[in-house]
C-alpha cells in the first residue's frame, strides 16, 4: 500500500486564468502535464475570453 503524503508535499502549479496557486489531484494523476486551470469557472471565463478576442477586430 501507499505511504501517505502531506499537502504540502504535493507538486503544485499557477492557473493560467487567475493565477492562483493549485495543487496535485489524483484525478489529474495521468495528465498532471497538461493541466491549465484551476477549476471549470477559470477554464470557461479563460474560453469566453479567447473567443471574443477572434471575433472584435
Amino acid at each position: 500500500m501507499a505511504r501517505m503524503r502531506r499537502k504540502g508535499d504535493l507538486p503544485t502549479k499557477s492557473c493560467v486564468h487567475c493565477g492562483r496557486p493549485f495543487t496535485w489531484r489524483r484525478k489529474w494523476a495521468r495528465d498532471w502535464h497538461q493541466v491549465k486551470y484551476c477549476s471549470k469557472a477559470c477554464r470557461s471565463a479563460s474560453k469566453a475570453l479567447t473567443a471574443g478576442r477572434g471575433v472584435a477586430r
